[in-house]
């Protein structure tokens, strides 16, 4: 009985406060998740009881002063609000829970967590804005590149210090010192906004910085998006190219110290600080980073240096409107740190550095070298046939460092306001030939843990899940770029609404989507339509300031409500619904103006640059009716609104979109069909296709990606969807068993074969090796996706290089979907992955076998799978307080043993069913070994 009961506690692990493990939140009532541990078989949660303490003492006598949840019935193990006394700013609390388990046998406390309320009342900030203007000290030439202010204050602290917080905020980027220590690992804070509406502030704990006596204080700031360049600004001749949000950075900082004796002081930013500069002399995200180290003062963040020729820095007033708010993503860091693959000299004193990897981020120099000499630096992803550095493709951004040496021993020197995207480094101005290690690759991305796993039989997608992991983080970079390396570095919508579930696949992306749907919802239009990029910089005249044209287009304006979706799935996430619904219903509103008989006819965005919006961007061959898949995108979100507003208990909403989602499935059908179920569109209206995308190849309803997307969002009917399933292998057929998708079309392609009985077309086409294919990336050394199927081709090298060729874009990386839920078969049954279906597509697909994991909000689930001549054999983990089922291709139960004993005899199964020729077994918690006879 003894062992039966050890066997039958379950322990909650990985203590979590909005996502994040001993987190600062402002959120007065922030939301609480655990995982669970157990051993043995089908466990779960029936109740749990959290304690939150005002300290840890109380805890550990089971004392929860500020909230005793007493013991509630319930499964639920994530989004559990705090219902507590009120907290304080400033002020730290201790939580732990238990669980009682499926036989009501309550388990044992798990660890001591805390979270720390930072500072939600704008009132308890004391601190100024602060900045200098030296945008007259940035030499001439094509880029305009003031010098980066430096200042410090220096406070004398006349007791112990007992602990201390650094809020910190800035318009433009910040380094912070304390007594000569750089605060945190972060990169880049405090991160890109619509700084008019909102600006963010992270918090530190600087107890261990401060001493009794004196204390000096120091940052040093640079222009970052808020006032340096964006985007492809400078590329088509727009007005402005720069300083689109303020003309420097302004810095707010405020050091809460509480004494041993209980007293508290504050060190704030106001006109009391001095300021200067030093060695950082121009620093941009798209041209780069000069530092001439023999500029820097010595000891200027330290105690004792002299500031006497230092200007004390000017006061500005808060703006009006603009909240401050503590950063909801996980900060940028380094995740890795590179080796040189290779050193190669390419002309006296040059050396082109290869890393082996296309990445984001920067260097490290390490270096010996005489007082004066000048090292530069410039980037690319890849070299021409010659060896040389190929940069053509990074068109205006200059993407080029330069570090001027003091003469010192060993110098060592990273950027601290830049990054590049980059697998190559041309290294000029060197006396001699460096060895390996005088680089150091530092991978840089919004520090996100990554969630899974994947491996199969097959090298090339072993090597392709590698390119999308890498491109991911690349990308990932604070918001969700396009690419890390050229002039645009934008926010692309459409990118990232058909790449936002295999996003959720590869990382925890909940903090980092957090924050951008918010700026999504911040750059919303006036008119309802979300932008084709956020954050979107806008001029006095409330236009696109990047450039004018750039408002919005179907495809990714619905980014808006698919990314808030499918944070609402993925987390179990209520709040983000209720918090984006205003948003995301003025856009319904804004798509449903736009309709005739509930369809979006040909024509109906002819009023955006290019006409119709994007389309299938990068399609190959002949293109789908934009309109057509304006019309799919519509039905889609109205469905997915449905969902969302049932779920937050909005009924009448939830009823309206359903009837609205009818209307469109019967309209498409009645416009966009013909007799034989064929999909069609007015080509004539097109005419020349002037003004649309790639317009010259003429329209059509009848094409890959218009039958894939149709199919992908339900807008079918059952009959209709056999026909379209049948109309898309033959024209995948038709091809030569090759894909001519484009952005819209490949997302949806795989797991559209996948649902009309063509999972053997979806294997052929993902593992693929010629063009166009991910495949062919790989075979041609790809370490990364790129952002078109020709980025380059043996016959024809870099075509698109001065328009448009980034090597590091996830956007065709979203085929990660379709290997997560149909090749491993993981998939949600459930919010929040509480219940799934594990689905393997098994068969004579070129593959014997594939394994990965997921970690979901409720644990990790793990799938693998392998095939012989005789049985398929399936293992299978399934996290406590998880259900499954599994669905396995069979029709006779005797074909199936589950650990050992068969499936329709055995006590650890849940249920067994038989349903169209398949097999369904449910399962709970427990690791499985399922054999089935071919």
């Amino acid at each position: 009985m003894q062992l039966n009961f050890a066997w039958a506690n379950i322990q909650p692990t990985y203590l979590r406060t909005e996502y994040k493990v001993n987190p600062f939140v402002e959120e007065s009532k922030p939301r609480l998740s655990w995982e669970l541990q157990g051993k043995g078989f089908n466990k779960s949660q029936m109740a749990y009881q959290v304690l939150v303490a005002s300290t840890e003492a109380l805890l550990k006598k089971n004392q929860g002063d500020l909230w005793d949840s007493k013991k509630v019935t319930s499964n639920q193990t994530n989004q559990i609000e705090y219902s507590g006394k009120l907290l304080k700013s400033g002020q730290r609390v201790f939580w732990k829970v238990r669980a009682w388990d499926e036989k009501d046998r309550a388990g044992d406390w798990s660890e001591i967590q805390y979270w720390e309320l930072a500072k939600p009342n704008p009132d308890d900030w004391k601190a100024k804005w602060v900045g200098i203007d030296l945008n007259h000290l940035a030499k001439p030439g094509e880029y305009h590149l003031p010098p980066s202010p430096y200042i410090r204050k220096q406070a004398n602290l006349k007791k112990k210090v007992k602990s201390a917080r650094l809020y910190i905020s800035s318009l433009g980027l910040h380094n912070f010192y304390i007594n000569g220590n750089k605060v945190g690992e972060d990169f880049f804070a405090s991160g890109w906004t619509d700084y008019n509406k909102r600006v963010y502030y992270n918090v530190y704990d600087v107890s261990e910085y401060l001493n009794s006596g004196e204390n000096t204080f120091g940052a040093i700031l640079s222009s970052g998006w808020y006032a340096g360049y964006l985007g492809y600004a400078l590329l088509v001749g727009s007005p402005q190219v720069h300083q689109f949000y303020g003309k420097f950075p302004l810095l707010k900082a405020q050091i809460d110290i509480l004494y041993e004796d209980g007293t508290k002081e504050e060190v704030i930013t106001d006109s009391s600080w001095k300021t200067g500069t030093g060695a950082i002399l121009e620093s941009d995200f798209l041209e780069g980073e000069k530092h001439d180290a023999t500029k820097e003062p010595i000891g200027w963040n330290k105690v004792g240096f002299d500031d006497s020729s230092w200007a004390n820095i000017q006061e500005f007033p808060d703006r009006k409107g603009q909240l401050i708010e503590l950063y909801p993503s996980n900060p940028v860091r380094i995740l890795q740190e590179l080796r040189a693959k290779s050193v190669k000299k390419i002309a006296e004193g040059k050396y082109i550095i290869d890393f082996g990897q296309n990445f984001a981020g920067n260097i490290r120099l390490r270096i010996s070298g005489s007082k004066g000499d000048s090292l530069q630096f410039r980037y690319g992803e890849m070299l021409f046939p010659d060896g040389k550095l190929m940069t053509d493709n990074l068109r205006k951004a200059r993407a080029t460092d330069t570090y001027i040496l003091n003469g010192s021993k060993n110098e060592e020197w990273s950027p601290s306001f830049t990054f590049h995207g980059f697998q190559f480094v041309e290294v000029s101005g060197l006396k001699e030939e460096p060895n390996k290690d005088f680089l150091t690759g530092l991978v840089l991305s919004s520090d996100l843990d990554q969630v899974g796993q994947f491996h199969s039989d097959n090298s090339m997608l072993n090597q392709l899940y590698s390119n999308i992991l890498w491109t991911q983080k690349a990308n990932y970079l604070d918001i969700p770029t396009d690419c890390p390396q050229r002039d645009e570095r934008l926010g692309w919508t459409g990118d990232a609404q058909i790449y936002m579930r295999s996003a959720i696949f590869n990382a925890d992306v909940a903090p980092f989507h957090k924050k951008w749907i918010q700026d999504l919802n911040d750059a919303q239009w006036s008119n309802g339509a979300f932008p084709i990029y956020a954050p979107m910089p806008v001029n006095n005249q409330g236009e696109a300031a990047i450039r004018a044209s750039d408002a919005f287009s179907p495809g990714w304006s619905e980014a808006g409500i698919i990314c808030t979706y499918e944070y609402f799935k993925a987390y179990n996430d209520l709040r983000i619904v209720r918090k984006s619904l205003p948003y995301m219903n003025k856009f319904m509103a804004f798509l449903k103006a736009r309709t005739k008989g509930s369809v979006l006819r040909e024509g109906s965005f002819e009023d955006v640059n290019p006409k119709g919006g994007f389309g299938d961007w990068l399609s190959v061959g002949e293109k789908t009716s934009p309109d057509l898949l304006a019309t799919t995108y519509y039905f889609y979100c109205n469905k997915l609104m449905a969902q969302m507003c049932r779920a937050i208990g909005n009924m009448r909403l939830a009823h309206d979109y359903e009837k609205e989602s009818h209307a469109v499935k019967l309209g498409f059908k009645k416009h966009y069909m013909d007799q034989d179920g064929k999909l069609k569109t007015n080509a004539a209206f097109y005419g020349n296709g002037e003004g649309y995308v790639e317009g010259q190849n003429g329209f059509s309803g009848h094409t890959q990606t218009a039958y894939a997307n149709a199919l992908y969002s339900g807008i079918l009917d059952e009959e209709d969807a056999n026909l379209a399933g049948k109309y898309l292998r033959d024209l995948l057929e038709a091809n030569g068993n090759k894909l001519s998708t484009g952005f819209l079309g490949f997302k949806p392609l795989l797991p559209a074969l996948t649902a009309s009985g063509s999972s053997d077309m979806a294997y052929e086409l993902l593992q693929s090796t010629e063009y166009p294919s991910l495949g062919y990336e790989v075979v041609n050394g790809a370490t990364s996706i790129w952002e078109r199927w020709d980025s380059f081709t043996k016959d024809k090298g870099f075509v698109h290089n001065a328009a448009m060729n980034s090597f590091s874009h996830y956007a065709f990386g979203s085929v990660n979907e379709w290997m997560f839920e149909h090749l491993l078969g993981i998939r949600a049954k459930e919010n929040g992955y509480q219940e799934v279906y594990i689905q393997p597509e098994i068969g004579d697909f070129g593959m014997k076998s594939a394994s990965g994991s997921f970690r979901s909000m409720s644990g990790n689930i793990k799938s693998a799978w392998t095939k012989s001549d005789k049985e398929i054999v399936q293992e299978i983990e399934i996290p406590v307080n998880v259900k499954a089922v599994c669905i396995i291709n069979s029709e006779n139960t005797q074909n199936i043993i589950v650990n050992g004993e068969p499936v329709d005899r055995n006590n650890l199964v849940l249920s067994v069913k038989k349903l169209n020729g398949q097999i369904m077994v449910e399962l709970g918690s427990g690791k499985y070994e399922i054999k089935t006879k071919i």
